[in-house]
């Protein structure tokens, strides 16, 4: 796919419709920097009416023209902007800052501080901001001390913004409104824009709800209890930095409320105190929301849990957990495990009935010794706070990745790469050759272990019951679960009689052993896709995993190959060994950062590089700017891109602006520009003039420059 056509789509098809990237800002100069505040033009001499200034109109509005003594009268700072320009929210997601109003207001009157509706979602590339488009209000609440004198007051108020499409251009004005104290004047009507802003403003939870936050080790789960099941929800953070703005919310619908799964941000090291954010359930319920953060997991809920908790008795859930054991059997993960047992059964339909009974207690054995395991450590983890559920162990990557490449390995034995009968079901070749006990009591750990990605019909509501339940309940309905996926075959061994059903032995065996390799491959691929999730703080990062993970299933195959060219050979059990700890280290094995390091810019060190004859390569940024992150993340981090700068041996320095710097301002003037991103390429040759290259970039854009300059 050629690089031009990815990075075009995967900018302009999020940006194209709703944002732009983010080019010259100077809102935290302006604020910060008295210097840099008067280089922005400012708009308006502080008299009433609207102001026009670059890309949107300003303006202060009253839902009334009067106040009366001691009463309070609403009042709004209305932007409205061009098509596709926006301006953001108090925070603003991955980048940008909101809108600020510093009052100079007459004797005896008070202005309350700046309130902002809820915001909408701005995807940005990978990076996602919260803001306003088309027309929005920010109200204040202004109040008139009781002795205020009736007449007409001015109000004066100084404003700054940053309003951005393809790029992010500062702004400011001096703004005024006239306005009446007058005895018996009353609050306007919610009309216009200042009174839909009202209307959307967050309230308070109202006390017959609840809301809930629980941190854990990939996310943030927010459980909203309104009393009804709600089919929708969004949660917009007030503070900063604490989820992927741009991952998606699991939305999971309760019996009584909903529950949110948000992407905690990859880089917080600890868990908040608190959260604090917007919950939108729909246009007309909007909730300030504040929650402890208490650390723990929560297993995700299921449509049958969901439905059920509130109903099922102890009895119920054992019956529920003793049926959705039964039918995990015909499930794709354990179905081939119990055929092959069945197999097992057809070829030995002779032998004595007590031995055949022996085996099928050992394998419940197995079985319900590996529940007892998996409920030991789920209690333990409800004991120190977290609130793991079934399949827990997925959540780690390490496992897994090593369930499906075993899976895989199976599954290329039961496709008929290599022969290994049963060893596979009885952990280890020895024990299969035996036929043993052993074999069957690992075959019973091993039905549990493929089990795990499988949550079969009637088991969500068992299991959602059992977990909140006290340990001793949990640990029987998890027995009752375990009994079920025993029971098939335990039944076959006590009745030997209704093996009478089964078909005889014949070529018919070795062609369905065959076809059950098709539900382990499709389980290894959606282990794979799991594996692939739990990076998803980076899809780049994932997509990578998932690469190194197949790279794995590549090594495998090779071992299962070396098993079937070489059967019963210690040389070819070593290499396969061998080939099967290199498949579990390729995913597993992190490589450690090779991108290129950056310098910071100076005047001084860009004359020194190219004093030498280095070409330089510089990157003018700011922390604020989003589309600075994206053209990083898409193009100037990507492998070909960091080959050819280390090939061509380019001095990289970054020009940071996120704070006001004249040295760099000066420096994005000299090559004509006034705001980031901006990139600059100087060649090898000290007299030659700078190649400013556009602000969205591709990695065709710069690998054509880093050619162009380094000759």
């Amino acid at each position: 796919m050629a690089d031009s056509v990815v990075l075009r789509r995967l900018q302009w098809s999020y940006m194209k419709r709703l944002l732009q990237p983010l080019l010259g800002i100077l809102l935290l100069i302006a604020l910060a920097n008295p210097s840099a505040r008067a280089q922005l033009q400012e708009y308006g001499d502080g008299g009433p009416g609207p102001v026009k200034a670059q890309h949107l109109t300003v303006e202060l509005v009253p839902l009334a023209p009067a106040i009366a003594p001691g009463g309070t009268q609403e009042v709004g700072l209305v932007i409205t902007l061009e098509e596709k320009w926006h301006v953001y929210w108090v925070n603003a997601g991955d980048a940008g800052e909101p809108p600020t109003v510093k009052w100079t207001l007459p004797a005896g009157l008070t202005m309350g501080p700046m309130k902002f509706p809820a915001p909408v979602r701005i995807p940005q590339g990978p990076l996602m901001a919260f803001g306003y488009e088309d027309t929005v209000a920010f109200p204040f609440t202004l109040s008139a001390a009781a002795k205020v004198k009736p007449g007409r007051v001015h109000l004066d108020a100084k404003v700054d913004w940053l309003v951005c499409r393809e790029v992010c251009l500062p702004g400011k004005a001096h703004l005024g409104l006239d306005m009446d104290v007058a005895p018996g004047a009353e609050m306007g009507p919610l009309v216009g824009a200042l009174g839909q802003s009202l209307k959307n403003l967050p309230t308070a939870l109202p006390e017959n709800m609840k809301f809930s936050a629980i941190g854990g080790k990939n996310e943030f789960v927010l459980t909203i209890t309104t009393g009804q099941s709600e089919e929708d929800a969004e949660f917009y953070p007030i503070d900063p930095d604490l989820i992927v703005n741009a991952a998606d919310e699991v939305v999971e619908m309760l019996p009584q409320g909903v529950r949110l799964r948000l992407q905690r941000a990859s880089d917080l090291k600890t868990l908040p105190p608190t959260i604090h954010g917007l919950i939108r359930l729909s246009d007309a319920e909007i909730y300030e929301v504040t929650a402890p953060v208490v650390a723990g997991e929560v297993a995700a809920a299921t449509p049958a849990a969901a439905g059920s908790l509130g109903k099922l008795t102890v009895f119920g859930a054992i019956g529920l957990a003793l049926l959705g054991g039964v039918i995990l059997n015909m499930m794709p993960c354990v179905f081939p495990v119990l055929f092959l047992k069945g197999l097992a059964l057809v070829q030995s339909a002779g032998g004595e009935r007590k031995q055949l009974r022996s085996h099928g207690l050992v394998y419940t054995l197995g079985i319900l010794v590996s529940f007892w395991v998996i409920v030991g450590l789920l209690l333990i983890l409800k004991a120190g706070g977290s609130q793991a559920g079934w399949g827990f162990q997925l959540q780690s990557p390490s496992f897994t990745a090593v369930l499906a490449l075993f899976l895989f390995f199976f599954a290329l034995s039961l496709a008929g790469q290599f022969d290994l009968g049963l060893s596979l079901t009885s952990a280890g070749g020895d024990l299969a050759k035996k036929e043993g006990y052993w074999g069957s009591f690992f075959t019973g750990v091993l039905a549990t272990v493929v089990a795990t990605p499988c949550v079969g019909p009637f088991m969500g509501a068992a299991i959602g019951y059992a977990l909140a339940q006290p340990a001793m309940v949990t640990f029987v309905v998890f027995t009752a679960l375990g009994l079920g996926l025993a029971l098939p075959y335990l039944l076959l061994t006590i009745q030997p009689a209704w093996m009478r059903i089964l078909p005889r032995p014949g070529a018919w065996m070795e062609v369905l052993k065959q076809l059950t390799a098709v539900p382990l491959f499709a389980t290894a691929i959606f282990l794979a896709w799991v594996f692939g999730q739990q990076f998803s703080n980076d899809p780049a990062d994932g997509v990578t995993h998932v690469a190194k993970l197949l790279g794995g299933f590549l090594a495998v195959a090779i071992a299962g190959w070396a098993l079937g060219r070489w059967p019963a050979r210690w040389g070819s059990a070593i290499a396969a060994v061998v080939l099967c700890g290199v498949a579990v280290a390729i995913p597993l094995v992190h490589v450690a950062d090779t991108k290129l390091k950056w310098q910071p810019y100076s005047q001084g060190a860009l004359d020194e590089a190219r004093k030498q004859g280095h070409p330089v390569f510089i990157d003018f940024t700011a922390a604020w700017c989003l589309s600075c992150h994206v053209n990083e993340q898409v193009v100037l981090d990507s492998g070909d891109v960091q080959k050819q700068l280390a090939a061509k041996k380019f001095v990289l320095l970054r020009a940071d602006w996120t704070h006001y710097d004249p040295e760099i301002t000066k420096a994005l003037a000299s090559v004509g520009r006034s705001g980031v991103p901006t990139y600059v390429l100087y060649p090898s040759d000290a007299n030659a003039k700078a190649d400013v290259l556009p602000e969205l970039l591709t990695k065709g854009l710069v690998l054509d420059g880093i050619e162009r300059d380094s000759k």
